[in-house]
């Protein structure tokens, strides 16, 4: 097996693992070709193909879902064709690659241990046209139908759009924060958007929330009057839940941590399980892989603590050093301490994480 399949196999357990089934956009993520960002572009239909966003060409994308393929075959999976549309206000299909046929990268592998109730279900949510996506957009930009701009724009085949040209200027805006009134305003809502913002900092779209149309907007907030003290209660119980669940999946952490890296005391160990797990932190411990303990997400877990404590990175950062910069001068400090931790292993000393550079 070579060692971009080995990277493929890698990437396609961790997504099974998490959800009990597979796509090629797990793989091509998983890998690195793409990043979440460029799949939410290309979602929202603003290229024509996902090829344009990848870092490598149309036929390697190919040989990876053929790679994907040949696993998900080996493991027994099941394979379920399901149908890309864009967010856009046309709705139009989306293509993988710019030319020949792509529906190998259509498929989802599906785990015979998934249950028939839960295939339904995923069932059911592939075969729904996904929600309009609106943009609110941070730089200039001209609609292609009037020729003005605006603080949101949706795509359509033409290219971008204002929601006056899209007929969608009547809708108000529902920011986040609030999860029930915000599904029972777009129950309600006739035509309804998500509104997204790129964070350029986390390099990915983020929900800032929805427009609904504003009489569903008032019913919802009736409904949410109603039954308040209830909501209250179970948000609660399901912090209560979800805490212990952090704590759970941070301990597990920690210890694979020490498995790996036997030399890294075990209090350093729990710290880096805390940091890279933390819920809604974005970090690489909040990834599909990491939840399943992959060993790479593992690694550039303790990776990036070392680098930020053990090393002169910060410091050279503040200098005004550049970042790659940075990482070279301090590769050498990193493997010297994830030498020492690894020894008691017998672990390859120079393995070094994919992508990381130190």
């Amino acid at each position: 097996m070579s060692r971009l399949e080995r990277r493929i196999v890698e990437a396609a357990e961790a997504a099974l693992a998490q959800r009990k089934y597979v796509t090629a956009i797990d793989v091509l993520t998983g890998i690195r070709w793409l990043h979440t960002r460029h799949v939410d572009t290309w979602r929202q239909g603003r290229v024509a193909a996902l090829e344009e966003l990848s870092a490598v060409d149309g036929a390697k994308m190919a040989d990876a879902v053929a790679a994907l393929r040949r696993w998900a075959l080996a493991k027994g999976l099941t394979p379920s064709e399901t149908a890309y549309v864009s967010g856009g206000r046309d709705r139009g299909e989306l293509r993988f690659v710019a030319g020949g046929d792509d529906s190998a990268f259509r498929v989802h592998w599906i785990s015979p241990d998934m249950s028939e109730a839960r295939r339904r279900q995923l069932a059911e949510r592939q075969s729904k046209a996904p929600d309009l996506v609106v943009v609110e957009q941070q730089q200039a930009w001209r609609c292609a139908g009037c020729g003005d701009t605006g603080p949101y724009l949706i795509m359509e085949s033409a290219g971008p759009h204002c929601l006056t040209c899209a007929d969608m200027d009547h809708l108000v805006f529902l920011p986040s924060g609030d999860a029930a009134l915000s599904r029972r305003a777009k129950k309600e809502s006739g035509l309804a958007a998500v509104v997204v913002r790129l964070n350029p900092r986390r390099k990915r779209y983020e929900r800032r929330g929805i427009l609904v149309e504003e009489a569903a907007l008032a019913l919802a907030e009736e409904q949410c009057l109603a039954d308040e003290e209830v909501r209250l209660r179970r948000r609660e119980r399901d912090r209560e839940r979800r805490a212990g669940e952090d704590v759970e999946f941070q301990a597990g952490m920690a210890m694979e941590i020490t498995r790996m890296f036997p030399g890294c005391p075990p209090e350093r160990a729990e710290e880096i399980a805390r940091h890279a797990g933390q819920r809604g932190s974005g970090r690489v411990g909040r990834t599909a892989a990491a939840k399943v303990f992959d060993t790479n997400a593992i690694t550039l877990a303790v990776v990036a603590s070392v680098r930020h404590l053990d090393t002169d990175y910060d410091r050279l950062l503040m200098a005004g050093v550049p970042r790659a910069e940075a990482r070279d001068r301090i590769r050498t400090t990193i493997d010297r301490v994830l030498d020492r931790w690894r020894a008691a292993a017998g672990a390859p000393v120079r393995d070094r994480p994919r992508g990381e550079t130190a």
